[in-house]
């Protein structure tokens, strides 16, 4: 058997699909203004809306599919960033009040929507999502979102004073959609934490217990799975993006290989882990990102065979999967493909 792949979230959106992206903007994703002009984008496209994102999700899904990975997802096309499309279903947060606020440890600058009272889920619509990638395809589709401590870190708090209840409540509004999308027969749910890597005092002390809760009452036929990325670059090529410690995944590695999750995604194409890492997961399958997803540079088949050889001196066949260190929608179509076709060779090559 060849090693499993899958995607991590993003992928270029087509060009017919007119909404913001944070991928195209000038400053990449650390745009300064991440929800700028997304309503009205949807309110111009009118009753072809739904048309062109369902077109733009079979078009995702089939560039996937053509390269070999096993589990796609659907490419967010629908969003104009990982996180900001979920905070929109989200009772509290307010989009008309933006605040500015330093991002991912200062890392970049940006006006934010405001949260300005309780967290609650307001409406189910991630299943809706799911149901239109997944009629596109026969292979199981990932549905991503993203975790307490990254929606905390990309909104401005003016109602709690509390992260730990802020963090507390947004898993409880998390978990009510997480719920919907398994009881619609969604089979991978991934919960986006990035921030875990930042702030890993934080993420022990109450950030698994919360990603638990994300997870809580889902059947054992769910995949629970989680993406913890050191941080995206912000353009192509850029090799001096600050990133978080590298040491940060060995702090985390047995309180998340000790919780509910099943699979915890990492990256290590762009910075390469001692792959020893591995070994701290004693029961969850690992991800392993293992081409870059903000470089031009297309990895070679064997290279990536390589590292995948490497990975498995240190962790079972059937616990390890080959994926993109993150989301790919920095790098456009054509690069993406490529760089996609050569993981599943090498993943079916080892």
């Amino acid at each position: 058997m060849a090693l499993l792949t899958t995607t991590i979230g993003a992928y270029p959106k087509p060009d017919f699909v007119p909404i913001p992206d944070w991928f195209r903007a000038k400053a990449g994703p650390d745009t300064t203004d991440p929800t700028l002009g997304y309503l009205e984008a949807l309110a111009k496209m009118g009753d072809e809306g739904e048309a062109l994102f369902e077109r733009g999700v079979r078009q995702v899904i089939a560039d996937q599919v053509e390269a070999g990975i096993d589990i796609p997802t659907d490419g967010e096309v629908k969003r104009e960033n990982y996180i900001h499309y979920h905070c929109r279903h989200l009772a509290g947060v307010d989009f008309d009040t933006l605040t500015p606020k330093d991002v991912r440890g200062g890392t970049y600058r940006a006006d934010l929507p405001s949260i300005t009272g309780p967290i609650r889920a307001r409406d189910h619509f991630l299943a809706a999502d799911w149901k239109i990638a997944q009629a596109a395809t026969d292979r199981p589709v990932k549905i991503t979102m993203p975790g307490p401590m990254t929606i905390a870190d990309t909104t401005v708090d003016l109602y709690y004073d509390d992260h730990a209840k802020l963090c507390a409540d947004l898993a409880e509004a998390l978990n009510a959609e997480v719920r919907s999308l398994a009881e619609a027969g969604c089979r991978w749910i991934q919960i986006d934490e990035p921030v875990f890597a930042r702030k890993p005092e934080i993420a022990l002390n109450y950030g698994v217990d919360n990603l638990e809760r994300c997870f809580h009452g889902i059947s054992s036929g769910v995949i629970r799975t989680m993406h913890m990325c050191c941080g995206y670059p912000d353009k192509i090529d850029r090799d001096d993006y600050p990133k978080a410690d590298p040491g940060a995944y060995g702090q985390l590695a047995r309180a998340v290989d000790a919780s509910c999750v099943d699979a915890i995604s990492i990256e290590d194409a762009h910075r390469h882990n001692d792959l020893s890492l591995l070994e701290l997961f004693a029961n969850t399958k690992v991800i392993l990102g293992v081409v870059a997803i903000a470089k031009s540079r297309v990895e070679p088949v064997e290279e990536i065979a390589g590292r995948l050889k490497a990975a498995l001196a240190h962790i079972a066949p059937e616990r390890l999967i080959a994926a993109p260190d993150c989301g790919l929608g920095i790098l456009g179509r054509d690069l993406a493909r490529e760089k996609l076709r050569n993981l599943c060779l090498a993943a079916q090559s080892v």
